[in-house]
Order: C-alpha cells, then sequence, then structure tokens
C-alpha cells in the first residue's frame, strides 16, 4: 500500500534567516556541523564518529516524497550569516500531532538562533498539528529552555538512546497545544 505524497515543505520566514527544505547543495555544511561531537551527542540519531554517507542518506531521507518528518535548514545567506546554521524539524505522529527537533552548529550557540527556529516552526505550524512534543537530554539545560522559552510545558522525564554516545540517556519531556 503506497502512502499519500507529503505535500512541498514551505520556506519560513524568520527574523535573522529563512527555514528551508534540505537541498543536496547543504551536504558539505552538514557534514562539517554534523561530524562535530558537540552536536551528535546531544541528538538521538546523529552517529560519531559520522560514517561515510551519513549525510547523503539524511538529505535523501529529507527530500523523499513518502517522509514522515519535515526538515528544514536554518539558512542565514540573505542576512550575511552561513547558508547552514542548523537543522530543525517536525516528525507527524498520529492525532494532529508532531514532535519538534533541532541542532545548531556550535558557532551559533547562545544567539538565539534556536528559539528563533522553534517560534517561527511554530508559529507557521505547516503540519498544523494540534498538539507538538519535544524532548532533550537532561544534560542540555540550553536546549530545555529553547522550549520552556517557546511556551512548552514540562510533561515528565524519560530516556532515549543516543546513536552517537552508544548508551541511554535521561530526557526531559515538553508539550505545547496550538491554538
Amino acid at each position: 500500500m503506497k502512502l499519500d505524497l507529503i505535500p512541498p515543505q514551505p520556506p519560513i520566514a524568520a527574523e535573522r534567516f529563512v527555514l528551508r527544505p534540505v537541498r543536496r547543495s547543504d551536504a558539505g555544511l552538514l557534514s562539517l556541523y554534523t561530524s562535530d561531537l558537540r552536536v551528535a551527542r546531544f541528538t538521538r540519531s546523529i552517529p560519531h564518529p559520522l560514517p561515510p554517507g551519513a549525510t547523503e542518506a539524511f538529505i535523501h531521507r529529507a527530500q523523499d516524497p513518502e517522509r514522515s518528518e519535515d526538515v528544514w535548514v536554518m539558512d542565514g545567506a540573505e542576512q550575511g550569516l552561513s547558508e547552514v546554521l542548523g537543522v530543525i524539524a517536525l516528525d507527524r505522529m498520529e492525532r494532529d500531532q508532531s514532535e519538534i527537533g533541532y541542532w545548531v552548529a556550535p558557532a551559533f550557540w547562545n544567539t538565539g538562533i534556536a528559539s528563533e527556529a522553534v517560534g517561527a516552526l511554530l508559529a507557521a505550524n505547516p503540519q498544523k498539528a494540534k498538539t507538538v512534543f519535544a524532548e532533550v537530554f537532561q544534560d542540555n539545560p540550553g536546549s530545555a529552555r529553547v522550549l520552556t522559552n517557546a511556551g512548552f510545558e514540562y510533561i515528565g522525564d524519560a530516556e532515549a538512546y543516543s546513536v552517537a554516545r552508544e548508551a541511554k540517556v535521561a530526557t526531559w519531556t515538553y508539550l505545547k497545544k496550538l491554538d
């Protein structure tokens, strides 16, 4: 049984950058940033070291018309910033729910980039979600602040496997109801 094709992702304007779909030309910067242990260790799915072909496989999945997750690059080129500042994604869940995830290149940490991206994506709500979930590793309080500042409510502790750490890691889980 073939899934319905997902509509193209719209670009979403933020103040200092645009959220746009991933392009093959992003491979170099995506590889550079995701091969950095400081980025990989705060995600569930980025391996470290980054194996050959991992970035290209990620781009292929992000462009797949039958994908379950929409992925945007935070592109600051028009404002004189890097063409790839980070990545933000929404994974479709059942019952009008989505899960948000993001990472920002270390050079742009503590600049408000993640907060701006989360705010822009929630405001646009391209998947028309009624509820958005998020989780962060408990040793990443900066990412937790991004969520709470965006209006997410803490709903509990859990754990998730980190490929880069090759271990289960304690997480905080958050929820935000959208209008």
